[in-house]
């Protein structure tokens, strides 16, 4: 192969076809059209590439394009999902994300989210977390940590609203997969019917322990979300008529719990409010958190919750409100990332727990942190991790100020919602 690539003459192929077998290191939009959450058919994936995000899981070219042209090619090897005619005469690229040697490889990747004939795959859609994916609940609470003004919403449809970001929130996003029309309301808003097709529960700031976050003043914690939801139940058992009707429809519905960062950033490492740093060590402190946090998920699994993504924590030594003290040398701050896996280690056993246990249980656990993690490491992106906008005291961004221009190349807004 090497003699083959060093070796090329007067600009001609060296062979007649190409054909490409891999996961995502060869990958070229394979999955873009798979149900899965190993696909990149959006920025800032292929910010260096000629054509755009292609499902490349890279920023330019992968090392089979590299190849291609080396042999010859003037064109590069269509995907699998798009070769057609005499394309494939030239070869074909087989790889998909995530993909490996094994069948099962993987399949913890697979989210059954994707829609039939415009019908939603799920009837409902419960979300529980903090300003990850908060979209309004805040807005009249005693809390500074509320954001119903511009720039946020800067790029969202209906303007600021709540939410701690300027577009969409990734629970907005994956209820445009699971086919809803409408975004989820927000407990704060929802009335009527409009809850048989789920709520939002989230609470910037919010965390597992009930005083997280509350330095900032009131918030939602997470027990106050599942006694919300369960008021929510019984406005579901008035409206179809019984209580198993309400409980056979909640066990179609699909759930997402994103919490506890604040439980780490407005708790664990905010000594001058909190003890826990000088109570517990890492390990304890992660152990303490996943012993509520399970019980809470019991709770949720006990009001009728069998399919539900639950979120790891992301880097948040990485947030420019971390990193804006010494890194010692690093890109991030470690020790916050180090603690945080402690906990996002002991949340995928409580997944595998969870489904060997439980009855009907479909519970996924969700790689924030590994996902981010690339986007922080990314060399095209490494100037980009600052936030997007001028910040208060809060790490929230300043009324009114107009935001950086290109925000999709930032991963934060302001200092910690990305």
């Amino acid at each position: 192969m090497v003699q083959v690539l060093q070796h090329i003459a007067d600009g001609n192929q060296q062979v007649h076809c190409h054909f490409i077998f891999g996961d995502s290191l060869a990958d070229n939009g394979n999955n873009n059209f798979l149900d899965t959450l190993a696909k990149v058919n959006y920025s800032p994936y292929g910010i260096d590439y000629l054509y755009g995000p292609t499902g490349r899981f890279t920023n330019g070219r992968a090392t089979v394009d590299v190849i291609a042209e080396l042999l010859g090619f003037e064109n590069f090897i269509p995907s699998f999902a798009t070769a057609s005619g005499t394309d494939i005469l030239f070869g074909v690229n087989y790889a998909s994300g995530s993909a490996g040697i094994r069948n099962e490889t993987g399949s913890s990747c697979k989210l059954e989210l994707y829609c039939a004939n415009g019908e939603p795959q799920v009837p409902c859609y419960f979300i529980f977390g903090d300003s990850l994916v908060d979209s309004g609940n805040n807005n009249n609470l005693a809390t500074k940590a509320k954001v119903n003004y511009p720039p946020y919403g800067i790029d969202f449809p209906e303007g600021p609203t709540g939410r701690f970001c300027n577009g969409r929130t990734t629970a907005d996003v994956i209820g445009e997969l699971l086919g809803f029309d409408n975004f989820i309301p927000s407990f704060l808003s929802a009335k009527g019917s409009e809850i048989l097709k789920g709520v939002n529960y989230a609470s910037g700031s919010a965390g597992i322990r009930s005083e997280t976050g509350k330095q900032l003043g009131v918030n939602i914690d997470l027990n106050t979300q599942l006694q919300n939801h369960q008021v929510t139940i019984s406005h579901i058992v008035d409206l179809l008529g019984s209580k198993d009707s309400a409980t056979e429809y909640l066990n179609k519905c699909f759930y997402s719990v994103v919490i506890g960062s604040n439980d780490y950033i407005n708790n664990y490492f905010l000594p001058q409010f909190y003890n826990t740093s000088s109570q517990y060590t890492p390990e304890q402190y992660a152990e303490v958190l996943m012993e509520q946090y399970s019980q809470q998920i019991m709770t949720l699994y006990d009001s009728g919750a069998r399919k539900a993504a639950l979120t790891g924590i992301g880097p948040i030594g990485c947030t420019p409100g971390a990193t804006a003290y010494d890194t010692d040398g690093s890109l991030c701050v470690d020790s916050m990332n180090q603690a945080v896996n402690l906990f996002n280690n002991r949340l995928k056993l409580l997944v595998d727990q969870l489904n060997s246990n439980l009855t009907g249980a479909k519970f996924v656990y969700l790689n924030t942190y590994g996902i981010v993690s690339e986007y922080a490491a990314s060399p095209a992106l490494q100037i980009k991790i600052d936030g997007c906008c001028k910040v208060n005291e809060y790490g929230l961004c300043v009324p009114y100020e107009a935001p950086c221009e290109l925000r999709n190349l930032h991963l934060f807004l302001g200092c910690f919602p990305p």
